[in-house]
């Protein structure tokens, strides 16, 4: 049906919550890309089959959604109305959870999340530590929505907010709540989108547009990728929203061209938002009339960048340009033109509903709201979190990460993407919010959040982000092009052993020209993470120049290999996979490894099943006893010479 007015909205709403029984079974299944890749599919089609079997394909629903958060315990479901959260489901699993919980209300134990500090099975989501501590404005929904059908948004008081701003706000009320919300843009600057909404709506020239950008190209990072796939409808209203107030009648979503699923959420979303009167001409008789087209981009980094990205959506290569005249005042085709990421669209409806009040009281003074942050690397939990701007790191990691993997020593956390800075230990309390980030010398960025610990090499990862952005320049400009390829030949002759004194100067004279010089913010953050590394773990670069040693035992050229006589267990195991047969021993003779001929790849410590193969970092003299070569009576025992 077309909704032509509120009244229309909430007697639709009323007609869907109707249609749906509240004691009906719904098993909501997470068919996000993450889930996907680890089986969701075949889970949904093995509860199908069993439902079938039992004859309840009508009487209990399958719900495919969006993210829930814990992507490393995928798949996930929550069985609703009880809210049984299960994780790491197998399509085997599907005929007990039919049989035990929907048909006998019985739980399946094993698939609870069990407590690695307990050993305890926990219930209920909200007990569980990762999810404990978040406050989920954006998430929360992903678990509920059926992104494909657009009834499942409006039953859960969808498009309320748009219909809130056309008939009871006008555009100049829209935009003041927004600004007085001081809602932030969410794609790494953290520019208040309030302002860049009138700098647009006050700009001469029409027609005036609105862009989502959903190119999202740093490693590691997927937040807006969540929200497209799980509620793209969230995002769209948010877009109206935003044109309403601006004055804008067309709008784009750029979507990276690695994004299929969410590509095809938001492309059916539209479809059914004009379908339901949504978008259009004379939305809810309002008189005010939108239409949004989605843009695929290339998958270039430097994309994202605000000028690339209009620049691809001209129809040309996506680099950036000068911006002499910031693109909210002459964007698309040199017009006004307001863009912001997935995250800061999906925040408007929630303002335009609750208030800028209410949104203002969560967070900090400077920084309003929640943020979402995809928290990956050497920590225990890893998936997406959404929490609270002003939380502090230590809270981050520990208590929703639950601190780092193996009991190792935390060393930094980088934030912000490759563009980021590392930040040490000293600064674990530090609040997470857009300014604090920025005085420590990182950023928030788009929500990136990479834990290290004390078997990280910061000159070498420092090296990984700079080869990234070298290749993802663009090439445009010489301090960007340049200055990065020259960074990074500087760091691999580190890595390599082959360091000087004199680099680390020039690596921070590097820093300085890419932040005065460059043309985008690609090259002005880039350096970013050689500036903190420098900074902070200055102590690594001189242990590579100075004393040819990798302290994390990391940079290939300065590690080596050993077998601990105490620990091997003859198995011939590395013997049989060293690639350049630089390996001795026999069945009952512990191996020894023969330094001239290893090529340190490091392939027998990958291998090795019982830890016998260490790492070590010359000059300094191995063990007395390694390298030489015992023999075993049985295995198990240790060796005598």
């Amino acid at each position: 049906m077309k909704v032509r007015s509120p009244e229309d909205l909430e007697k639709l709403r009323r007609e869907i919550l109707a249609r749906k029984k509240p004691d009906r079974p719904v098993i909501a299944v997470c068919v996000s890309t993450g889930c996907s890749a680890l089986g969701a599919r075949r889970v949904v089609e093995a509860l199908r089959e069993e439902l079938k079997k039992h004859g309840l394909e009508d009487k209990v629903e399958i719900k495919e959604t969006g993210c829930m958060g814990f992507c490393e315990l995928g798949p996930r479901l929550i069985i609703y109305p009880q809210e049984i959260p299960y994780f790491k489901v197998k399509p085997e699993d599907a005929s007990e959870i039919v049989e035990k919980t929907i048909l006998k209300g019985e739980p399946v134990e094993k698939l609870f999340y069990t407590d690695p500090a307990t050993g305890e099975k926990i219930r209920k989501l909200e007990e569980i530590p990762f999810y404990k501590y978040q406050v989920r404005l954006l998430l929360e929904n992903n678990a509920k929505i059926d992104p494909k059908n657009i009834e499942d948004y409006i039953a859960l008081g969808g498009y309320k907010a748009l219909a809130k701003a056309l008939t009871q706000m006008t555009p100049e009320q829209v935009l003041e709540e927004v600004k007085k919300a001081n809602l932030r843009g969410r794609g790494g600057g953290g520019f208040p989108a309030g302002v860049k909404w009138e700098t647009t709506k006050n700009a001469p020239g029409e027609p005036k547009y609105v862009i989502v950008n959903c190119d999202e190209g740093d490693p590691g990072a997927f937040m807006d990728r969540t929200l497209m796939e799980g509620n793209p409808h969230s995002v769209l209203e948010g877009l109206i929203i935003g044109a309403y107030a601006i004055g804008a009648k067309e709008g784009f979503i750029y979507v990276r061209e690695e994004y299929p699923t969410a590509v095809e959420n938001i492309a059916t979303a539209i479809r059914q938002a004009e379908e339901y009167g949504f978008l259009g001409e004379n939305i809810m008789g309002s008189g005010f009339s939108f239409r949004v087209k989605i843009h695929r981009g290339a998958g270039a980094f430097v994309s994202g960048e605000s000028s690339a990205l209009m620049s691809a959506i001209e129809g040309k290569v996506g680099e950036p340009r000068p911006k002499y005249i910031h693109t909210a005042v002459r964007g698309i085709w040199n017009k006004p033109s307001c863009l912001n990421n997935v995250e800061t669209w999906a925040n408007v409806p929630l303002i335009i509903l609750k208030g800028a009040d209410w949104f203002k009281s969560i967070g900090t003074a400077g920084s309003s709201g929640t943020k979402i942050f995809s928290l990956v690397g050497k920590v225990n939990n890893t998936g997406l979190v959404e929490v609270p701007m002003g939380i502090t790191l230590r809270d981050l990691i520990y208590k929703i990460g639950g601190g780092i993997r193996g009991g190792k020593r935390f060393k930094a956390v980088q934030t912000g993407g490759p563009s980021g800075g590392f930040i040490p230990e000293k600064y674990l309390d530090l609040p997470v919010d857009f300014d604090e980030l920025t005085k420590v010398g990182s950023m928030m960025g788009s929500g990136g959040m990479i834990v290290m610990d004390e078997d990280t090499c910061i000159v070498d990862v420092t090296r990984y982000y700079i080869d990234f952005l070298s290749s993802e320049s663009c090439g445009k400009c010489v301090p960007c092009r340049e200055g990065l390829k020259q960074a990074l030949n500087i760091l691999n002759r580190i890595c390599n052993g082959q360091g000087k004194a004199e680099d680390l100067e020039t690596l921070e004279d590097l820093c300085e020209v890419l932040r005065a010089a460059s043309l985008c913010a690609l090259g002005t953050t880039a350096a970013n993470p050689i500036a903190t590394s420098l900074k902070y773990f200055r102590d690594e670069y001189e242990a590579h120049i100075f004393e040819q040693r990798c302290p994390a035992k990391v940079c290939k050229a300065l590690t080596a290999y050993y077998i601990n006589p105490e620990k091997c267990q003859a198995c011939m195991i590395c013997l049989r996979n060293c690639p350049v047969k630089a390996i001795s021993g026999e069945k009952d003779i512990v191996h020894v490894i023969d330094q001239e001929k290893c090529i340190r790849c490091g392939v027998c410590f990958q291998v090795c099943p019982f830890n016998s193969v260490e790492k070590y970092s010359p000059p300094t003299p191995p063990p007395a006893r390694y390298g030489i070569k015992v023999k075993r009576v049985k295995k198990g025992e240790k060796g005598g010479a």
